[in-house]
């Protein structure tokens, strides 16, 4: 049965097109895309069955807006690479964690509004 654009199923479809923009990495281009940039990287670790990773979507995608040419923002599917997940220890999606310089400086885990993921990432930024 068809339900339109008010069904559940359009819109989590609209949402998905909507998150293309942001780069997917894997365990190749992990190294190149967060390790050796020259500039910060957030990485956002998801899973695609993870319904607060759908919530935190939207503020990714917005963030990396904000942030185009100074910070690099990039999407990590543990389910598709537990390896990653476990070698930056991340017990939970989704997880945001900021890379400078090739490190690990800062994380967040579970749903989070801009306002707080901001005020976490951006003393670091101003390095």
């Amino acid at each position: 049965m068809e339900c339109g654009p008010r069904c559940p199923r359009f819109k989590l479809q609209s949402r998905v097109e909507f998150m293309t923009d942001l780069l997917h990495v894997d365990e190749t281009s992990f190294q190149n895309e967060v390790i050796n940039s020259t500039q910060p990287v957030v990485v956002d670790f998801t899973a695609v069955w993870c319904a607060p990773c759908k919530m935190l979507d939207p503020v990714v995608s917005l963030l990396a807006q904000e942030w185009n040419g100074k910070v690099k923002v990039v999407k990590l599917d543990v389910d598709n690479y537990p390896e990653l997940a476990m070698q930056y220890q991340v017990m939970g999606v989704p997880t945001l964690m900021l890379f400078v310089d090739g490190k690990p400086r800062e994380r967040l885990t579970g749903y989070q509004p801009r306002e707080r993921i901001l005020a976490k990432f951006k003393p670091h930024l101003a390095q």
